[in-house]
């Protein structure tokens, strides 16, 4: 078995960073949906504004809002207004065909 990707959200701007939340990302709940991320499920996250690239877990946002935050420590990494790349994957024994949710086709 290996790990491929499974889904990604492409280019996406960060709407809030908030240094004191305890960590995570907090990612629209219908957003998640459509990339097939669920609550609590690691992610990769790349921000194409800076290069900073880290793990983290997913919190499940308000429906609709438009959220995507990057709290706690990651805050100092990347900031609102940033555009970053979140990163789901899984283990298979074949590589799945991955979905690819684009910022531009949310925003």
């Amino acid at each position: 078995m290996k790990e491929y990707l499974s889904s990604k959200i492409h280019n996406i701007t960060v709407t809030d960073s908030n240094i004191e939340y305890e960590g995570s990302i907090e990612i629209d709940e219908e957003i998640m949906k459509k990339a097939k991320i669920e609550e609590f499920q690691k992610v990769l996250v790349a921000s194409t504004t800076s290069g900073a690239r880290f793990e983290t877990y997913v919190i499940k946002g308000r429906s609709g809002s438009g959220v995507i935050s990057i709290n706690g420590a990651a805050a100092h990494l990347v900031k609102k207004g940033e555009r970053v790349i979140i990163i789901s994957f899984e283990f298979a024994d074949k590589a799945p065909e991955p979905i690819v949710v684009l910022g531009s086709d949310l925003e």
